[in-house]
């Protein structure tokens, strides 16, 4: 990460409230999160770019003060009972509107929308004293790879506001194979797709046009629909990379809920 640069980076968010409930199938991932702030300077905001918010145009969290959305189902209660304090905002979502906008990208505002769990759990475990101001962006309903990139490539100035810019999503999302009987078993369809990505980011043989070509046409990677039948656990990384506009280093490597899943950052 160049240090007069704001950092970016990409991290798996976990299944649901299961990082903040002691799951030990999430304690490699505890442990990153715990560790991974000790290597920034403390931010003025963290935006947080998560997958699950999606809308049909980039849509930024503008309240002063935003309650949490307990957006998972079939938890026990202390799920529900969850808090992260942290204030909003509206300034930074302004800017990040007008930086949309300007490049033409369709922007609004929502002052009403609270922080999902891709933002609350991650930030519980990484910021828990919750004083830093954040704001979310949402995905849009396109899933188009390009276009996300494109919405980075527009909010690249904020890397010189001393921010801390997450993508928070999953660089492995089946939901079907996080929960079968055997997902304990060596998966080479997850690690190929891991390798394909880890490759695709860090890779300084790639020029940034093609990353961003690889990146766009992630669905070619091997066993990408095996991997993402949907793809907005994995669009988070593609603003991320837009934003960074470098290639990326490898923060992390290891099982979530039995797959092997990486962060990056930039």
């Amino acid at each position: 990460m160049h240090s007069n640069l704001s950092p970016v980076v990409f991290i798996p968010h976990g299944g649901g409230p299961l990082p903040l409930l002691g799951d030990p199938d999430h304690q490699a991932l505890v442990n990153f999160l715990q560790e991974c702030p000790k290597t920034l300077a403390k931010p003025k905001a963290i935006l947080v770019i998560s997958a699950h918010w999606e809308t049909a145009q980039a849509t930024i969290t503008s309240g002063a003060h935003p309650s949490l959305i307990y957006d998972y189902s079939g938890f026990p209660p202390a799920a529900y009972n969850i808090t992260y304090p942290a204030p909003g905002d509206p300034i930074l979502a302004d800017k990040i509107m007008q930086l949309l906008q300007h490049a033409g990208i369709s922007a609004s505002l929502d002052a009403k929308r609270g922080f999902d769990h891709g933002l609350f759990v991650p930030l519980k475990i990484m910021f828990p004293n919750a004083d830093i101001p954040c704001v979310q962006l949402s995905l849009l309903h396109s899933l188009d790879p390009a276009a996300h990139i494109k919405i980075g490539q527009a909010l690249s100035a904020l890397r010189e506001e001393n921010l801390l810019i997450i993508g928070s999503g999953f660089s492995f999302h089946n939901m079907q194979a996080f929960f079968a009987t055997d997902r304990e078993a060596a998966d080479a369809k997850n690690a190929a797709f891991q390798a394909w990505l880890i490759d695709t980011c860090c890779n300084t043989a790639l020029s940034t046009t093609e990353r961003q070509e690889k990146l766009v046409t992630w669905q070619n990677a091997p066993f990408a629909d095996y991997c993402h039948p949907r793809a907005e656990h994995l669009l988070p990384l593609h603003v991320c990379a837009g934003l960074a506009n470098t290639n990326a280093k490898l923060l992390f490597n290891n099982k979530v809920i039995g797959k092997q899943a990486t962060a990056f950052s930039w």
